[in-house]
């Protein structure tokens, strides 16, 4: 018990002073579009992409970019944008950032390189209301934007049996309970917000689904064992789940009783973008999927991987391994 007591001391100790570090700035080079990116986005005014090494790119053209300054030299995984005045970003090390200046300045919000965990997801229901997601059941809420976010456990995911230990350990000490549900967790790829519906899809099948805004979830029964990256709506009333060799599945938005999409190449898809009615599912090797009630498919000349896209005056800029490239939809 003494030695338990100690090392619990000592935990809390180097979390504390972890908690102080601050991450190197993000270097300012050259080129700075022409290197991976994860995500991208547009609130209207701006174009925002996000990636390696802290890297954040801006245009309003879609051609020329300029390179923002960003306090944190870290991947990012992700970006939202509610306007001009209201973005955030998060990528490793649980980091989280802020732009009140159309995507120019940053500001950091949460830094957490003693979880040692990666933020994959970043979503905003208003200006004060957001969730933060990733791996090994991460999940961060905010409802004073980003000022402070709260780690919540969704222990709706664990078996009954493990759910009563979890509690009781919880009660009797605090950090044997941080160390027992840090990885018991599968990963949280992709967080989709329809009012007070989400969708959280991840690692090993998992797909679920909240009706109150993530208060409580329930594990939709398994249709597929391998990862989720994306989660997108399609239409109206449809919804898109898509992962690991081409395996992307579509289903009614209020029955979810998903239907496997017949794609024979198995390239990973990384994400969804949806543009005059179609969906397009972006995926390794630079496949493209094209689903209108039917498949096509497409592929970019160099092979690069897209990790996502927005559709912006006629075109998808897409984020790839390579850099930001503008591909016309007709093609």
């Amino acid at each position: 018990m003494i030695k338990k007591t100690i090392a619990s001391i000592f935990m809390l100790f180097v979390i504390s002073a972890n908690s102080f570090a601050m991450p190197n700035a993000a270097l300012q080079v050259a080129t700075p579009e022409r290197t991976l990116f994860t995500d991208i986005t547009y609130n209207g005014s701006s174009l925002i992409a996000v990636g390696k090494h802290g890297t954040i790119v801006t245009s309003t053209d879609g051609v020329t970019w300029s390179q923002a300054q960003v306090p944190a030299q870290v991947l990012l995984t992700a970006i939202t944008s509610l306007s001009p005045s209201a973005s955030w970003a998060c990528g490793h090390d649980g980091t989280i950032l802020f732009s009140k200046d159309d995507g120019k300045n940053w500001q950091l919000q949460q830094y957490l390189p003693e979880v040692g965990k990666p933020c994959l997801d970043i979503e905003f229901t208003d200006t004060e209301h957001g969730y933060a997601i990733g791996a090994y059941g991460m999940y961060y809420v905010t409802v004073d934007g980003g000022k402070t976010w709260q780690n919540k456990f969704i222990d709706d995911f664990v078996h009954p049996d493990d759910k009563a230990y979890l509690a009781e350990l919880k009660e009797e000490d605090i950090v044997a309970y941080e160390e027992e549900t840090q990885f018991i967790l599968p990963h949280f790829n992709r967080l989709l917000i329809k009012g007070n519906r989400h969708i959280l899809v991840g690692e090993m099948g998992l797909v679920a689904l909240s009706e109150n805004s993530g208060e409580s979830w329930t594990r939709l029964d398994e249709f597929y064992p391998g990862s989720f990256f994306t989660v997108a709506a399609y239409g109206s009333d449809q919804l898109i789940v898509a992962g690991l060799r081409g395996n992307a599945f579509i289903a009614d938005m209020n029955q979810l009783k998903f239907r496997r999409l017949n794609i024979s190449t198995t390239a990973t898809i990384n994400s969804i973008v949806t543009h005059q009615e179609q969906a397009y599912m972006l995926a390794n090797s630079g496949f493209i999927f094209k689903y209108n009630n039917t498949l096509t498919q497409s592929q970019l000349e160099t092979g690069y991987s897209v990790l996502a896209a927005v559709s912006f005056k006629g075109k998808l800029i897409m984020a790839t391994e390579k850099g930001l490239i503008a591909w016309e939809v007709n093609k």
